[in-house]
């Protein structure tokens, strides 16, 4: 489609560079699969200037889209084309004239990350937000948003790989012992564990959180199989199971820290119950991401759904690090561990909000978090100060500077891998779209938000598993 054709069809005058790029996708697309496979450019590209956002996380009002193999081909020009649809007006039902203010930690932050959290401040229940120092433009809330809403949920701003958690297991191990155990820690990780999209333990792990109830909701129920099978797996993208070295006041020991959530059931989840939110909106606001009302039946559907998904969460994190310690032949002495991607029930300003953290730690007075940076720099444990300001937040990890596409054109792997041997670092797999230099400087992150959190140890990776077979995040 050319310029005029796109204008015609609503696309605005500054975002007609990258719409085209989008119909070049589509229709180079379209060359490599059979006419019956091909998808009509007009009628996908109204889809876009109608429901961006719609479009880009249901595949289009029908799902029509949702595994279409060129949505990859456009992820560095998507965060200009989400806010095509943007409808903003004086329907003051499902968005607000006077939109909330919020407040920002840190200096690298995308334009989109913005444009998206002045979206989420439109809303009607919106009533309080922050944006944290790691911030990178998501779907619908930018990863490192944190958005109190009035008596409401949003699957959308909970986000697709609900309760995302950390958890650091200390062993009483000195780290002076490392290198002697290196072997066995790469034995632990490769058989402790699982990496990659749909994939789980050959035999179904034990854990009591599969003798809960399932069927509080239809999506659960159908899923809880599939719950059991992924149960003690880590997923794809930038989860992470990895051994190093923890620092504190009582000295250096060596530890288990790894990053992954509620697997292929929480995106479920979310998927289910953000289509539900989103159509009881017009359709031209349904870039406003959508939200439940907690008194309404689905809103407490997916509040059920939402905790069941945080308890499960904290099982498979349990899960890896009983099948890794085992095999480490060592129990940890101490634990730590937090998660983001949730919302909270928490009182702010006095009254009771429900605070939602996408890619946000917890950071309330005094409370245990741990804020990673990448596979070649430090992830530190903090205790929260209670800044209110930030509805007690902080980030939860360095944040992306760039998109796993760009970082795969720009960074090779072999050559990350040697550099990070020389740093002590042993990779068993990852792949280049999660090297260092796809994220910020941690150390420049946390002295961001010094008034957030403080500093309580160190965690220094030194053996480090991720996905390593290019697969597209599925979280």
């Amino acid at each position: 489609m050319n310029a005029r054709q796109l204008a015609k069809l609503g696309v605005p005058e500054d975002c007609i560079s990258e719409a085209i790029k989008l119909a070049q996708a589509v229709a180079k697309y379209n060359r490599t699969v059979k006419k019956e496979q091909r998808y009509d450019i007009r009628t996908l590209m109204q889809e876009v200037v109608e429901s961006p956002h719609y479009f880009f996380m249901q595949g289009g009002a029908d799902g029509t889209f949702a595994h279409v193999k060129f949505l990859d081909e456009f992820d560095p020009i998507k965060n200009e084309l989400c806010f095509l649809g943007a409808a903003i007006d004086e329907d003051q039902q499902f968005v607000r004239p006077d939109p909330i203010e919020y407040k920002v930690w840190g200096d690298e932050i995308d334009d989109a990350s913005h444009a998206q959290m002045k979206q989420a401040c439109c809303l009607p229940v919106a009533v309080a937000a922050a944006l944290m120092p790691d911030a990178h433009s998501g779907y619908f809330l930018p990863i490192g948003g944190v958005l109190g809403l009035d008596n409401a949920v949003s699957p959308c701003c909970v986000g697709v790989d609900i309760a995302c958690r950390m958890k650091l297991s200390i062993y009483d191990v000195p780290a002076a012992e490392l290198d002697k155990m290196r072997n066995l820690m790469i034995e632990a990780l490769e058989g402790g564990t699982v990496f990659g999209v749909g994939k789980g333990h050959q035999k179904p792990q034990d854990h009591t959180i599969m003798a809960e109830d399932w069927g509080i909701t239809k999506v659960t129920r159908e899923h809880k199989s599939l719950a059991q099978s992924q149960l003690g797996s880590s997923g794809s993208g930038n989860h992470f199971v990895e051994f190093g070295v923890v620092t504190t006041s009582d000295g250096e020991y060596i530890g288990l820290l790894s990053h992954s959530g509620s697997r292929g059931t929480g995106s479920a989840v979310c998927k289910t119950y953000s289509a539900i939110a989103q159509k009881k909106l017009p359709k031209k606001y349904r870039d406003l991401f959508g939200w439940l009302d907690l008194d309404s039946a689905e809103g407490q559907e997916y509040w059920a759904a939402m905790q069941l998904m945080g308890r499960y969460s904290a099982a498979n994190h349990d899960v890896i690090h009983r099948n890794v310690s085992k095999i480490f032949g060592h129990r940890a002495k101490q634990v730590v561990e937090n998660h983001h991607n949730f919302a909270f029930r928490e009182q702010w300003s006095d009254r009771e909000v429900i605070v939602h953290r996408k890619g946000a730690t917890p950071a309330g007075w005094g409370v245990a978090g741990i804020i990673p940076g990448s596979m070649g720099s430090s992830a530190y444990i903090v205790q929260g100060l209670g800044n209110e300001s930030s509805l007690c937040s902080a980030s939860h990890g360095a944040g992306r500077l760039m998109s796993r596409k760009k970082a795969k054109e720009k960074f090779t792997w072999k050559a990350t891998k040697n550099n990070l041997e020389k740093q002590g670092i042993t990779v068993l797999s990852a792949s280049a779209d999660e090297v260092p230099g796809c994220y910020k400087d941690i150390e420049k992150v946390m002295e961001q938000q010094k008034d957030l959190v403080l500093k309580a140890g160190r965690f220094d990776p030194k053996i480090v598993k991720m996905c390593g077979d290019g697969s597209k995040p599925e979280d």
